[in-house]
């Protein structure tokens, strides 16, 4: 099959690996229909994450339709349009149980594979889902494949930051951040009823997206966002901030500006070592910090049948439309943020 394979730091390639194959009973196979490249793909193409071996097939966004199933997958059949979530999960496990099935005991990271164990990504033709009943959804009726890709992750992962931070009638918003994430959790925090959501980010194509969908654009390059808080909040803080980007910089930004007794609810995937503010100062603020891994396939249930009911459509993110074999270009345009791009989504 022809994957999107990792080579090193900033260099990815099309290369040809052999066909996956079922490996364990519960194990599926799935042909891609629709593969997407996520801001996280970015830390590995950076090497802000290290450890993953060259020639890995990347990706962890992906639907597609099952071609070949274990002997002992019951719920799924050859021919079945599929999305999933970018962990696999078993569905029985304690994290599983408490709706954490980014933790499951037997989960993996579809696309990371290290000294030759762990599981190839969705960039490619072919994939092998393990705990695949438990894992894979068929495409509900009414929802687009486009769609299901997004909730698969990033609409999942804005569901769950907006839901993580409490947000609730009323409240004061702050999204740092508006790559596919941070725009999903501003129609999170929509749906959830916050009053005021303020949209931050440096690139116009994004805070456009932000308008779109309710959000009160802040360009980094012109405002004062401190200012602009704080006069919209009567000097408090907002309510809650929804970090959706995964740096210090981003992390301090947030403690600036929520309030007292605020949240800040963290999705942005953090490689520093440390915590950008120190414990006295998140004490001082009777802080609630609140970050992780979105438990992406508990909270897809929660966000499909939203997806039936959305004023607006999200796949308005999606700015590039490629073929797999353009896959490199597509890297280095998201990984550059060159030609207005938001989103890039692959087609074997």
């Amino acid at each position: 099959m022809l994957a999107l394979t990792f080579q090193g730091i900033e260099n990815v390639s099309i290369e040809t690996l052999p066909d996956p194959q079922i490996e364990s009973p519960g194990d599926a196979i799935v042909a891609i229909r629709l593969a997407g490249i996520c801001g996280s793909d970015l830390h590995v193409y950076h090497g802000r994450e290290s450890g993953l071996d060259h020639g890995t097939a990347l990706g962890h966004e992906f639907i597609g339709e099952v071609v070949e199933t274990g002997p002992e997958v019951q719920h799924l059949t050859s021919g079945s349009l599929v999305l999933s979530p970018f962990t696999t999960s078993c569905g029985d496990c304690i994290p599983c149980r408490r709706g954490l099935t980014a933790r499951c005991q037997r989960g993996q990271l579809f696309g990371w594979r290290e000294q030759g164990t762990g599981l190839h990504g969705a960039q490619a033709e072919l994939v092998r889902v393990p705990l695949a009943d438990s894992t894979l959804v068929e495409v509900p009726a009414g929802v687009s494949p486009e769609q299901a890709l997004l909730a698969g992750d990033v609409l999942s992962t804005g569901y769950y930051c907006a839901q993580q931070g409490g947000v609730e009638p009323g409240a004061n918003v702050v999204v740092i951040g508006c790559g596919p994430v941070g725009l999903m959790a501003i129609l999170a925090a929509r749906h959830l009823g916050a009053e005021r959501i303020f949209a931050v980010d440096r690139l116009s194509e994004r805070l456009q997206l932000a308008e779109q969908f309710g959000g009160h654009r802040v360009d980094l390059r012109n405002d004062d966002l401190v200012a602009v808080i704080e006069e919209a909040t009567s000097g408090q803080g907002a309510d809650v901030i929804l970090e959706a980007v995964g740096s210090p910089e981003a992390s301090r930004l947030a403690l600036d500006l929520v309030r007292p007794g605020g949240t800040i609810s963290a999705v942005g995937v953090h490689t520093e070592p440390q915590f950008a503010f120190s414990p006295v100062a998140a004490y001082d603020k009777n802080l609630t910090y609140r970050i992780g891994r979105c438990p992406a396939r508990h909270t897809m249930d929660m966000v499909l049948p939203w997806l039936a009911e959305m004023e607006n459509d999200p796949t308005v993110v999606i700015s590039h439309r490629l073929s797999l074999s353009e896959g490199v270009r597509g890297y280095q345009i998201f990984a550059n943020k060159t030609d207005r791009c938001t989103k890039v989504v692959l087609t074997p």
